[in-house]
């Protein structure tokens, strides 16, 4: 066990702020600056001070316990990546401006890691033969880089943070799918003994790859993804890959002819459901777009939804949205576009909800008019039935049909199921039973560190500050002498806080010669989880002061009873996050 030291504010670097910096937006931004736990070098770069790098050396240890017990091994591998790696992989035209470049006095190309995939799988396939030395699991904590277009909200989306990424190698599905599952549980546990609320949501691969992929959302307004989860079964995904049952309304009558509607509006679902006087539910929104030769397509989905661009391009190779000149230049009209008399070669394509709907409401391709009792079938055919629609509250669960609620997410870790799409590119091969050559299936499971401060932060914090937990807290409790200099009091405090330690507690003592209230709340606002404040009117009465932050609640504390008393309590607490 390490050594504990007594932690005097009096010697601790820790320069608080009482204003809000001006660029700090969210609430674990300008709280990790003002309660001197980071400072910024530049955009999306900051510099941990001594509080802030306590924090984070608990969150690395925490998931490096983790990661132990499922017998995931340490090793630690180079920031800087050869070029050629990420050629052999395909990756280095298809990661985009994200990879940060460079290139030696050699003339050597090279990249700064935003993850590891390339060069564990070099070091594998130069040193792996036989499939009895599988399934091989191995992680590392590190610096990654990545060149964000516009780093922002502090952690949650910087260009240098810290990760733990974790590459396995198997040699069958069966055996993925095993290490799979327990790094997810490993996950589960990590959230859990950071004190984070937490959903694990369906999710894409994004530019990692594979086709099995987990994200773990800590949820908080100020996240970026948004998630829908059902409360009854557990279901859970990211919206942009969410199957949820949508639920289209049909306008008029169901066996209502076609019938075109004059609607002097400017083209939106909005101004249109005003107009009639009906839900969004009750219209059919066309979005027009084109994929990477130029063929038209007409999106077709339910009013009250959005696209998801994600989906559209998953289903049509690299399909984007046209602009207004484009869509004049298709023959189309812009907030007008519907499914009957489109120009010759557009192709249709329908969300799957829409499906069995016997009349819908479009637009009628004609300026400042949209069609009423327009059949599938018998007014036009669809191409391509898909999902598209983003999901979104109170649609129905895939999986059991309760309504979903919404929440917003920060992704803090996911997990991978690659399979072969990096040893195939790379050659990275084993020998199996058989004598034959076969490549690696591997699985990737990455954790963001940093982006887990903020995220705790956001969950965590009230006006005064942060509300630590007990896990990640600088010190665990902070002693508070409010008369300095006095023969009683600071010896007491002293004497308190090092029967503290002694007894395994983490404390710092805020010895400095200030006014309480500045004490105070600096307590508040860096978070300590337990005070202990030590004057002359408490100890004529033989009592202390005890504070939760948590909660705010105060309380006295018998002298002679004190420690034990809160050794007691901190042990208890610490047993709530192993």
């Amino acid at each position: 066990m390490t050594k504990l030291h007594l932690l005097k504010m009096s010697n601790l670097y820790a320069p608080t702020l009482k204003e809000d910096p001006v660029d700090a937006e969210l609430n674990s931004h300008k709280l990790l600056l003002r309660a001197a736990m980071m400072r910024k070098v530049a955009a999306g770069v900051y510099s941990f001070l001594p509080l802030g790098f306590k924090v984070l050396r608990k969150v690395e240890q925490i998931v490096r316990e983790e990661m132990d017990a499922i017998g995931c091994q340490e090793m630690i591998m180079s920031i800087i990546q050869p070029g050629e790696l990420w050629h052999q992989s395909g990756r280095w035209d298809d990661y985009g401006p994200e990879l940060f470049r460079l290139v030696d006095r050699h003339d050597h190309s090279f990249a700064l890691s935003p993850t590891q995939e390339e060069l564990i799988t070099s070091i594998i396939r130069d040193e792996l033969r036989s499939y009895k030395e599988l399934p091989v699991s191995l992680y590392h904590i590190q610096w990654k880089y990545r060149d964000e277009v516009r780093p922002r909200f502090g952690l949650l989306r910087g260009r240098e943070f810290v990760m733990k990424d974790a590459y396995s190698f198997h040699s069958s599905q069966e055996s993925l799918q095993e290490h799979y599952d327990l790094q997810s549980a490993a996950y589960a546990r990590i959230c859990e003994r950071l004190g984070l609320r937490f959903v694990p949501v369906e999710a894409d691969s994004g530019q990692i790859g594979g086709k099995v992929t987990t994200e773990f959302m800590a949820l908080a307004a100020a996240g970026e993804a948004e998630v829908v989860h059902c409360t009854a079964c557990g279901y859970a995904a990211n919206t942009e890959v969410a199957s949820a049952v949508l639920k289209p309304q049909i306008y008029g009558q169901p066996d209502a002819q076609l019938t075109e509607i004059e609607t002097p509006i400017d083209g939106s679902i909005t101004a249109l459901a005003e107009l009639l006087g009906i839900s969004e539910a009750a219209t059919v929104k066309a979005l027009a777009g084109r994929d990477a030769a130029g063929q038209i397509y007409v999106l077709l989905l339910p009013g009250d939804h959005e696209l998801c661009e994600l989906k559209a391009r998953k289903l049509i190779e690299e399909f984007t949205l046209l602009d207004d000149e484009q869509i004049s230049d298709a023959g189309l009209i812009r907030g007008f576009v519907g499914p009957v008399g489109l120009p010759a070669g557009v192709k249709i394509v329908a969300d799957q909800s829409l499906q069995g709907l016997e009349r819908w409401l479009t637009g009628a391709n004609k300026d400042g008019y949209h069609l009423a009792g327009v059949a599938c079938g018998s007014d036009f055919e669809v191409d391509i039935w898909a999902d598209l629609a983003s999901a979104q509250a109170d649609d129905c669960c895939p999986e059991c049909g309760t309504s979903l609620t919404m929440e917003r997410g920060i992704e803090v870790g996911q997990v991978f199921q690659l399979g072969t799409k990096y040893s195939d590119s790379m050659g990275a091969k084993y020998m199996d039973e058989d004598g034959s050559e076969q490549p690696f299936i591997m699985g990737c499971y990455g954790w963001g560190v940093t982006r887990s401060i903020a995220a705790v932060v956001e969950q965590h914090n009230d006006e005064a500050g942060i509300i630590w937990p007990l896990s990640l807290a600088p010190a665990e409790v902070c002693v508070i002498p409010l008369n300095i200099g006095d023969d009683e009091v600071e010896p007491t405090a002293l004497r308190l806080a090092e029967d503290l330690l002694a007894a395994g507690v983490e404390v710092v003592i805020d010895d400095r010669n200030e006014r309480p209230g500045v004490k105070f709340a600096e307590a508040e606002l860096i978070g300590w989880p337990y005070q202990i404040v030590v004057g002359k009117r408490g100890l004529a009465e033989g009592v202390l002061e005890f504070k939760t932050r948590a909660t705010l609640e105060k309380s006295t504390l018998p002298i002679a009873d004190a420690c034990q008393a809160v050794v007691d309590l901190v042990l208890a607490e610490r047993q709530r996050y192993q």
